[in-house]
This record gives C-alpha cells, sequence and structure tokens, in this order.
C-alpha cells in the first residue's frame, strides 16, 4: 500500500511541475536531463525494498511494512513488536512521535538485516481488526504475533526469523516464541520482569490509602480469574465490565515464567535512565535466564534514545522529537547479536 500511495503521489508532482522544468533542461542542457531520469529511477529501487504486508484475520487486517536490505536472498528477518497502549508500528502513539521502532527498522536494513513491524489490532491501519473489547484476550495479541511467525516463515527470501519486543511487546514476543519452532532468537527491549498485576499496583502506589484499600483487593480478584461486580463509578475506566476478560488473561503471565521456557538465544535490552521499566525487570529476566547475554544500555530512556537524566519531566521533548537517533550503543547491541544467530 505505501509503495502505490508513494508512486501515485510522484505521478501528480511530475503531471503539475517537474514536466516543464525537464523541458527547459532538455533545451539548454541535454546531459542534466539523464542525470536526472538516472536519480529517479535509483529513488523507485530505494522505495522497492519497502513492501507492505498484511496478516488477514477473522476481524480485519492486520497491516504491516516489510523492510528490506539489498534485494538478496538468505536474509535474516526481525519481527517487531510494539509496546503497551495505542503504539503503532512505528514506535509513535498519539500523545509521543519519536519513530524509535521505525529507526530500528532502518538500522537492521542498513546492516543487511530484513524486517517486519506493524500496528496492532485496533492501532492505526489495524484500526478495523479490533472486534469487540468485551471479546479481546492477552492471548488474542500473542496469537497475531504467532500468525506473523508463520507468514514470514512461508517468504523463501528469508533464512531465519527472530522476534524483538519492546516494552509490553516484550511479554508477546516471549510467549509467541516458546510456541513457534519457526523463531531462532528472541530479543527483549525494556521488557518488564513482572506479572502485570505487581506493576499495576506500584503504578497505583501513590493514590490515597483508602482508594489503595479498594483497588489493590480488585487488582487480587482479577488476578485469580473471577470478574468483578458493581465496579465504583470513579474506577469504571479501569475496571469496566468489558476490559476485565482481557486484564484476567494479562495478568496470568510472569514474564520471568516465559522466557525462562525459551530454548533459543536471547537478549535482553534496558536502558540506564528508563523510567517506565525499571533495570530490576531486565535482572529478574536474565536471573530467570541465566543463558541469555543482558546489557544495560548506559544513558538510554525507553523510547531507545540518548538521555542523561531519570527526570520524567525533562524526559517528554525526547519522547515526542522524531528527529533524535537512537542510542548507538543499543543499536550496535541489537545488530551484532542478530548477524551472529
Amino acid at each position: 500500500m505505501l509503495k502505490l500511495v508513494l508512486l501515485h503521489k510522484y505521478n501528480e508532482k511530475e503531471n503539475i511541475t517537474f514536466i516543464p522544468i525537464k523541458i527547459i533542461i532538455m533545451t539548454k542542457y541535454k546531459h542534466i536531463f539523464l542525470i536526472t531520469a538516472f536519480f529517479l529511477s535509483f529513488v523507485s529501487i530505494v522505495n522497492a525494498q519497502e513492501e507492505p504486508i498484511v496478516l488477514k484475520t477473522s476481524t480485519g487486517d492486520i497491516e504491516g511494512t516489510l523492510l528490506l536490505p539489498e534485494l538478496k536472498k538468505d536474509i535474516p528477518v526481525v519481527l517487531i513488536i510494539a509496546g503497551s497502549g495505542p503504539t503503532d508500528r512505528n514506535g509513535n502513539n498519539e500523545s509521543a512521535e519519536n519513530n524509535s521502532l521505525k529507526y530500528l527498522a532502518m538500522e537492521l536494513q542498513k546492516n543487511g538485516i530484513a524486517s517486519v513491524r506493524y500496528d496492532k489490532r485496533g492501532i492505526a491501519h489495524s484500526r478495523d481488526a479490533m472486534g469487540e473489547e468485551k471479546d479481546l484476550r492477552f492471548d488474542t495479541y500473542v496469537n497475531d504475533v504467532n500468525d506473523w511467525i508463520e507468514l514470514i516463515a512461508k517468504d523463501k527470501r528469508f533464512s531465519k526469523i527472530m522476534v524483538a519486543g519492546h516494552s509490553e511487546g516484550s511479554l508477546l514476543g516471549m510467549v509467541a516464541a516458546g510456541k513457534n519452532k519457526n523463531v531462532k532468537a528472541f530479543i527483549s527491549i525494556a521488557g518488564a520482569g513482572r506479572p502485570a498485576d505487581e506493576i499495576l499496583k506500584e503504578q497505583l502506589s501513590n493514590v490515597p490509602p483508602s482508594a489503595r484499600d479498594i483497588i489493590y483487593p480488585m487488582i487480587d480478584t482479577l488476578k485469580k480469574g473471577d470478574t468483578i461486580g458493581n465496579v465504583p463509578p470513579s474506577l469504571y475506566m479501569l475496571f469496566r465490565p468489558s476490559v476485565q476478560p482481557y486484564m484476567i488473561s494479562w495478568f496470568k503471565y510472569n514474564p520471568q515464567k516465559e522466557i525462562k521456557n525459551l530454548s533459543i538465544p536471547v537478549l535482553i535490552l534496558q536502558g540506564s535512565t528508563d523510567v517506565q521499566v525499571k533495570e530490576e525487570d531486565a535482572q529478574l529476566l536474565y536471573k530467570a535466564q541465566p543463558k541469555a547475554e543482558l546489557k544495560i544500555i548506559k544513558n538510554m530512556n525507553h523510547v531507545l534514545k540518548d538521555c542523561e537524566t531519570s527526570d520524567k519531566e525533562l524526559q517528554k521533548p525526547i519522547y515526542n522529537n522524531p528527529d533524535l537517533p537512537l542510542n548507538k550503543e543499543f543499536t550496535k547491541v541489537f545488530t551484532e547479536f542478530v548477524k551472529k544467530q
């Protein structure tokens, strides 16, 4: 889809602007037109290295981007899974545009590695695949990852498939990787090392004690697999009946158990100035899977950019600056791991 849109825009510009300019150039400087034509052909070749890719599901299409290095066979491919919330294939959402996952795919391309990244169901171009909230489960997203792996495995250009998950995408990736023999390695990027119910309690630890006395037992009820009736209006957004089945399905997963089950090479990456996921989480994952490689990236935040401070307010401009490059050590460690598999 993206390739067709780009081509369409180019044709519109040529009809309106470029043809008169080419006529003038051809009249005075014949050779410049040849150079221009060559340049445009080169641009077309570059664009051809990016392909739309679609996963068909029973509730709608999940759309993604396949980014290829120089066209050849037997190239490794990494499936990149975005984090929680309305985060798209590029690592962006409505409140933060940083292009972190887009830049990761581009770095892989420079190093001869293909990648697939996608908009999760309900997000961006995959919005129509969401279905009803009451029917959504964490396993729905896990199954989507598994289906992406199966789809990629059918492409004979790829020699091996690796999975990389960022933030919540880490848990999704490790669960799917543990179930699919096509996956040859797994990379956790800023992945939580504790179950979601524990993290949720930590995030709500600053609310007044009277509120905690209500919220924590509700979380415990969901953890046990039971739904909650008569949710207070003030807590309806968090515990509304239609979202409770999803939370129950999410709380049952412990990242430490899931990563322990992996028998493939594992890389655990964590930034030292990440204010959303702690170094402790990376250490917990490493303790559960001591055969993994663990790398704490100095002065890297949650969106994989350079950041010397752990002050949340001072980090906000970095979250919303799409022009900032990725941390260089992060991309180096990531690509080296993929290449040696």
